[in-house]
């Protein structure tokens, strides 16, 4: 019997194979691309010399390009702004619905899964969604509070600069709740049940029992969770294209839709990569803390 045939009989030969097949998508579709990006932001990449491979290289001029651009202020500023406060609004939201599906009561699965819905969706479909929701003229949010009397005038969200950054956290904290009440759910649900009807025979109310019980050891999964959080929220990119395309006048504009702005509407394709690559390097940054503080609580 020849030897290859032996090999994945005993499953070994099956096991290189679907190592090297995972190898060879890593390098394809992550490796290459990454390598390629950062290439480019060394070099003068636009229109014309995008399908040539003899451009100059021009160090790191597209880096202070970028770093002096006028509207370089204003869309970190945005970014960070979207970032902490979706992280933190999707956070304390999604870990309020995991403390309530922990209670038992009917249809608690199916009202749960109904959540994962907006999870689920592609972002440009949740984009137009939100778009007819937070529409001007005729957006069910506007008809909401005009009915309620809490406004007399027609709020333009999407196309006032002091709204149209707050209409996407909006629709951001919507997308990222149920993806945070499941993974915070199983930490909840990792927690014995004899630890706190101990502090409950001890006389601990409920406030105490959070703060000391559950808390504290909901520590690793809070830190997965924000992480993720402030990873995922960088690569947010389908809801600006949806609801306000970075405007008006870079309102709403933040680093991820300023790279592809830089690339494929100005055409300043090295540009484009520089910011794409500071992004990069922020989000290593995230892991490394997360992976760091781990670590550490594993040590102790």
């Amino acid at each position: 019997m020849p030897a290859t045939s032996s090999s994945f009989r005993d499953g070994r030969g099956f096991d290189r194979m679907l190592v090297w097949i995972t190898l060879t998508f890593l390098i394809v579709f992550s490796a290459f691309p990454l390598a390629y990006n950062i290439l480019m932001s060394f070099q003068s990449v636009d229109l014309f010399t995008l399908a040539s491979f003899d451009r100059p290289f021009v160090g790191l001029d597209n880096y202070k390009e970028v770093l002096t651009n006028s509207a370089t202020d204003i869309i970190v500023k945005n970014t960070i702004v979207f970032v902490l406060l979706s992280v933190a609004a999707q956070l304390v939201i999604g870990f309020g619905l995991a403390l309530f599906f922990q209670q038992r009561f009917p249809g608690a699965t199916w009202l749960r899964g109904l959540f994962l819905a907006g999870w689920i969706l592609p972002g440009l479909v949740v984009g137009a969604v939100w778009s007819w929701i937070l529409a001007g003229d005729f957006g069910v949010l506007n008809w909401v509070l005009q009915t309620l009397g809490l406004t007399d005038d027609k709020i333009f969200w999407l196309s006032d600069p002091t709204n149209s950054l707050y209409s996407v956290i909006i629709a951001n904290v919507w997308i990222g709740v149920p993806f945070n009440m499941i993974l915070l759910s199983v930490g909840l649900s990792a927690i014995p049940d004899d630890v706190y009807e101990a502090a409950e025979l001890d006389g601990a109310g409920r406030v105490w029992r959070f703060l000391t019980i559950t808390l504290p050891l909901m520590r690793a999964q809070l830190g997965a969770v924000i992480s993720l959080g402030i990873i995922f929220t960088l690569q947010q990119f389908d809801l600006f294209a949806a609801l306000t395309q970075g405007g008006p006048s870079n309102g709403s504009n933040v680093m991820q839709y300023w790279s592809w702005e830089l690339s494929f509407q100005d055409y300043r394709i090295g540009q484009g990569s520089a910011v794409s690559v500071l992004m990069i390097i922020v989000v290593i940054g995230v892991a490394a803390i997360y992976v760091r503080s781990t670590r550490h609580e594993h040590a102790a």
